[in-house]
């Protein structure tokens, strides 16, 4: 009873105390300081409106169905990533070949399984001379000679083929295990996609874009047929336009976790956690909502834009040298895919 009685008691005291008017403006107060400063932090902490977030986890979940489903109808990779050739082809010219070009051959070009350097001239290079002038507005002539070149003369030499600029940095390993889940019989296109434009996007021509050899020929023959023309000097917005003429299926290129795997800039451009601003026009181009800071960009980043000289062999030596003793790589993204394919099969 005595137990009873100092709780009513308590209790009393405690309603006394919240009902008297100086105390219940001070709990009001109290409740709305800690909402406010939860608002604060948030905006402060968080790059996104919430509809960006919720769209976001959306892209991701589509990203992880387009992998899992994959995995799901092949049992396993269409093929190895050993098995899947590359054919590289540079954009490039004449002015390039020293301050920026030599620096792809000497790093990541190497591990091209064939490479053409494009130009409008022939040098012991080796340059392969295109009937095209230089100059930016002459760009989408040089892409489509250089595709008609390499599907008369290369196109038996490799199963997909990468369009690149000669200050572009591209992981081939890394792009060669993401076209291991593909049929390069199938009309695909791959790459950074954007979404202004054309109705199923267009890739980036600065991160590099990847056509399969069915999108080669059908390319090919979008010129042959006239169903294809030159009609705008942007490069890679024209040649994603006749890849929707020619029914070519534009690729989701992001890894299982939603991150990004081609890049239009250099790493600082989405690494970086940024306060709220409006979006630079990059990421209003992007197809997909971006994410920045950490998340940004997958494990398995397979380029980046703007990369000159120097920075050509820093990256390399961070790509194929650089390891952290002792670290075990913990993404694993057949392993999730395996993970997911059980789930469901046990549903």
């Amino acid at each position: 009873m005595k137990t009873v009685s100092s709780s009513l008691v308590e209790l009393d005291f405690i309603r006394s105390f919240i009902m008297r008017p100086k105390c219940v403006t001070f709990t009001i107060g109290l409740i709305f300081g800690y909402l406010s400063l939860r608002l604060l932090l948030t905006s402060m902490f968080s790059v996104e409106p919430v509809s960006d977030l919720v769209r976001n986890e959306k892209n991701r979940l589509h990203a992880y169905k387009v992998h899992t489903e994959a995995s799901q109808k092949n049992n396993s990779a269409v093929n190895p990533p050993n098995a899947t050739r590359i054919l590289c082809w540079i954009m490039t010219g004449p002015r390039n070949l020293e301050s920026r070009t030599k620096h792809v051959k000497q790093t990541w070009g190497k591990h091209c399984h064939h490479i053409l350097y494009m130009s409008s001239e022939k040098t012991d290079f080796p340059t392969v001379e295109l009937n095209v002038s230089e100059g930016r507005e002459n760009l989408y002539w040089k892409t489509i000679r250089a595709f008609q070149y390499i599907h008369q003369h290369h196109q038996d030499k490799a199963n997909w083929f990468l369009k690149a600029d000669d200050d572009t940095f591209v992981v081939i390993e890394n792009l060669q295990y993401i076209l291991s889940k593909l049929d390069p019989e199938k009309p695909l296109y791959l790459g950074r996609r954007f979404k202004p434009f054309i109705s199923q996007g267009y890739m980036s021509g600065g991160a590099g874009y990847v056509l399969s050899k069915e999108a080669l020929r059908r390319f090919v023959k979008g010129f042959q047929t006239g169903q294809c023309t030159h009609f705008s000097t942007i490069e890679d917005m024209a040649l994603g336009k006749c890849m929707e003429t020619m029914k070519v299926e534009p690729v989701d290129t992001r890894d299982v976790k939603g991150r990004q795997t081609f890049h239009a800039f250099p790493l600082d451009h989405y690494v970086i956690r940024q306060q709220p601003r409006p979006r630079p026009w990059h990421m209003i181009y992007d197809y997909y909502v971006p994410n920045e800071g950490p998340n940004c960009c997958s494990d398995f980043i397979v380029s980046f834009h703007y990369i000159y000289a120097v920075q050509q062999y820093v990256l390399d030596y961070f790509t194929y040298h650089l390891r952290p003793y002792g670290y075990l790589h913990r993404f694993r993204p057949d392993e999730i895919v395996e993970d997911n394919n059980k789930t469901n099969k046990g549903g």
